[in-house]
């Protein structure tokens, strides 16, 4: 099947200059998904043209049935997904039926039957451009308009929109009508409708009316965790209704718990999850605080996205960094996760250093000519850079003066577009600075600054470098020096802000021979750091003396920044992360700087010096198992992709106290041939996951077997595995030491990434993430990988995510010695 146009920024400025969308008045009929696979649908669309006469086009990537533009019927059918529409009028009424059978595949919208029980659930989700593929749309983000829903569905089955619905109504057949009423002005991709026999838990709570919705079969986990859910909505609600000075507009907030979604999604007032959030064992700390984080930036688009638009996806990082800085922003002060930000240096923001240094690396603003672009721009760099950046804005502002340019920028464009320029523009107003430098170097350039620095007799010289000998940006950071004491603790002697742009800026601190110098000491910005020689060993050999997790974090993620550029040996880094695992308390960052350990150790280290790796990073799991119950759930964790030796095994054992730990132990000792089909039937039969099956298939995939790792690739291939759900058959089927077994998955991955690009944007990112081997291929895949890379027929964001993992699987081949 070909794929269909993707819309040009040039179509979309045309379309926009063109037609101002009145409303949508948008029937949909979902009777036929109760067994089938149809979908159907009637769009109504009122709007303006300001050249009677002209041409224009409407999205619709579906079977379109009749087509009428100001009662007369269309006789051109839809090619590319795009229907034409002639000879306009001043005002314009154009009704569009479809029908969508392709509902199957996690795009636009997907139909689910629940393995535990038979009951159907559909979907919706339509970001960046797929409500197209669903009702016929101007499916573009300044397009805004009201949207009224009308939703057959089978009487079973409960319906979601963006708002209350106003009225239901049964029907002859078995089947009931709901009625919505209008939304605010809405782009296409954040309406919303959802539909199935769902557990429903609904709480009045600060003014609001608030829904937590899941399928049946996770009813008992997702009523578990209700009160927190619950807290935490009203939480960020309140905070940035606060903090924003615009209260959300409306009392009803839903979030949908859905299975195959993956991540989640803003749509206004009814955010829809992967229900991969709905825990099936008793969630670790790291686990609710990225549930905490996801639900606050979801709730943050409300605003930032939803009410406020940007123009087009050029503007894409304005949703999505300000979403993730928000997030973290709002988890630090106004949840429990108070230490929220170094969770986000220990794990979000490596994901956008990582993303910098690829060949993939782009602006922040990056050029957009269409849609498919703006697709594969989903990345790390919107993301975690972009939430890295604007947490260096505000340290630079000031908080209060960022949140009065917040404000003065939603009142001045609630329920418009707007663009960078109007949120610089409110920025500078609130802080008198001209912010033009800023954009410019922080927005529209790529790669990472690296900060370097000199210490001589009296005083410490910063020096800063740009990517590719470019001038480097303005950055405002943090210096730390930290001293011995007479105990185990380092103290942090002097702390000094420092604004440094292109010359060199010479600090007066005196340091004796056993201080530690820690640069961008309290992460306010985003840079590559870079100790010399001795330094770095001081660094290493003290990190686990510094006095706070923040400190501690800073100091393992400079190293693994020395990793993976190919300056510090795997063994080094595994030896200064296991050392402050090994003294570290707090729940913030202990999972996430394990996870490091545990990669380092399977992925990134030569062969010969793997097993003593993993042999350390296990011990240490074991003993903090042992020494701090509240992180025994992280640590049994990475005990469980780590354990080599029988001691390690037989404490893997008894540490495995609940069915998600037994299940990872089982995998583990799948992987070193141990493999035993009885257990694994004994645990699915105690386990109440309905997914449950999706463990077993991976302790199966685990194994050192070809038929092994053939099951769990077709599972793949097929779509059958839940989209939450590939990233743990990824790590499954890329075992070390499995090389030989392995040998053959090049040439497979290379072979699927076709059909790869029929998928939408979220499912083709996470099966061409996470398929890529990493084990068992060499640099000759690499080269192939970039040879594949340059064919056109295959989606924008397939090339850019199997290169920019290519990268990553070059810096490890590096680092194993290849």
């Amino acid at each position: 099947m070909d794929l269909p146009t993707s819309l040009s920024q040039d179509d979309a400025r045309r379309r926009s200059q063109l037609l101002t969308v009145t409303s949508y008045d948008i029937e949909v009929d979902l009777t036929g998904l109760l067994e089938g696979d149809e979908l159907r649908s009637r769009s109504a669309i009122s709007f303006t043209a300001v050249e009677p006469g002209a041409s224009t086009f409407v999205d619709c990537v579906a079977d379109v049935v009749r087509a009428e533009l100001n009662g007369s019927e269309i006789a051109t059918p839809a090619t590319g997904g795009r229907l034409t529409l002639p000879g306009l009028a001043a005002d314009n009424t154009l009704v569009v039926e479809a029908v969508q059978r392709e509902t199957g595949i996690r795009t636009g919208v997907h139909r689910s039957v629940d393995p535990a029980d038979g009951r159907v659930y559909v979907w919706t989700s339509f970001e960046p451009d797929e409500a197209r593929r669903v009702w016929a749309c101007f499916d573009q983000p300044d397009l805004k308009a009201p949207h009224r829903f009308t939703v057959t569905a089978p009487s079973a089955w409960h319906v979601t929109g963006n708002t209350a619905p106003e009225s239901v109504a049964d029907l002859a057949g078995d089947a009931r009508v709901w009625r919505f009423p209008a939304t605010p002005p809405l782009s296409t991709y954040v309406p919303v409708v959802n539909a199935g026999p769902f557990h429903e838990l609904r709480r009045e709570m600060g003014g609001f009316d608030l829904g937590l919705l899941c399928r049946q079969s996770l009813r008992a986990f997702l009523d578990r965790d209700a009160d927190e859910l619950f807290d935490l909505t009203l939480a960020g609600l309140q905070f940035y209704g606060e903090r924003f000075a615009m209260p959300f507009p409306q009392a009803r907030y839903d979030q949908i718990f859905v299975p195959d979604l993956g991540g989640a999604m803003e749509n206004y007032g009814c955010v829809t999850w992967s229900d991969q959030f709905v825990f099936r064992h008793e969630p670790s700390y790291n686990e609710r605080a990225l549930r905490a984080d996801v639900l606050l930036h979801e709730m943050a688009h409300m605003w930032f996205g939803d009410i406020v638009t940007m123009r087009w996806w050029d503007d894409l990082w304005l949703n999505e960094a300000f979403a993730d800085w928000a997030s973290t922003w709002a988890s630090a002060a106004a949840t429990d996760y108070t230490d929220a930000w170094a969770t986000f240096l220990a794990g979000r923001k490596l994901t956008g250093y990582a993303a910098d240094r690829a060949p993939t690396t782009h602006p922040i603003r990056q050029a957009t000519p269409d849609v498919a672009t703006a697709a594969a721009g989903f990345d790390m760099i919107t993301y975690a850079k972009g939430a890295s950046v604007l947490k260096q804005l505000v340290a630079a502002l000031g908080e209060q003066t960022f949140v009065a340019g917040l404000r003065a920028y939603f009142a001045k464009h609630a329920w418009s577009n707007a663009s960078l320029d109007d949120l610089m523009g409110a920025l500078s107003g609130a802080s008198g600075r001209d912010l033009g430098e800023w954009v410019a170097g922080w927005l529209d350039r790529a790669g990472t600054d690296v900060v370097t620095a000199r210490s001589s007799a009296g005083s410490l010289r910063l020096e800063l470098a740009g990517p590719d000998g470019d001038r480097p940006r303005p950055h405002h950071l943090g210096v730390g020096v930290y001293a011995a004491t007479d105990g185990p603790t380092m103290k942090r002697r002097e702390h000094v802000l420092v604004d440094i742009s292109d010359d060199p800026v010479e600090l007066p601190l005196s340091l004796d021979g056993e201080d530690i110098v820690l640069l961008n000491d309290e992460d306010l910005t985003f840079a590559t750091v870079l100790p010399d020689e001795a330094a770095a060993s001081a660094l290493l050999e003290s990190a686990a003396r510094l006095p706070t997790a923040l400190a501690r974090t800073l100091a393992v993620t400079t190293a693994w920044g020395m990793l993976v550029e190919g300056r510090l040996a795997t063994e080094r880094f595994v030896h200064c992360a296991t050392s402050v695992l090994a003294r570290e308390t707090a729940s913030s960052v202990v999972e996430p700087l394990l996870d490091l350990a545990v990669e380092a150790a399977r992925l990134w280290t030569p062969e010969a010096e793997r097993d003593a790796a993993m042999a350390l990073v296990a011990d240490t799991c074991v003993s903090i198992a042992r020494r701090e119950p509240a992180l025994e759930v992280a640590a049994v964790r990475a005990l469980a992709s780590t354990a080599m030796t029988d001691v390690q095994l037989a404490a893997l054992d008894e540490l495995a106290v609940d069915i998600d730990l037994r299940w990872r132990a089982l995998r583990r000792r799948a992987a070193l041939g141990m493999l035993d089909l009885a257990e694994i039937e004994e645990t699915l039969s105690a386990d109440p996951d309905p997914d449950a099956w999706v463990q077993a298939l991976l302790v199966r995939a685990s194994a050192p077997t070809p038929e092994a790792k053939a099951e769990g690739w077709q599972a793949a291939m097929d779509g059958r595995i839940p989209l939450g759900m590939v990233g743990s058959l990824g790590r499954a089927l890329w075992q070390p030491g499995q090389e030989a077994v392995l040998a053959s998955y090049g040439d497979r991955y290379l072979d699927a990434l076709r059909p790869f690009s029929r998928y939408g944007m979220v499912q083709a990112y996470a099966i061409v993430a996470s398929l890529l081997p990493v084990i068992g291929v060499g640099r000759d895949f690499l080269d192939r990988i970039d040879a594949a890379a340059a064919d056109d027929r295959l989606s924008p964001i397939v090339r850019r995510t199997m290169r920019s993992r290519a990268d990553e699987l070059r810096r490890m081949l590096v680092a194993r010695g290849f």
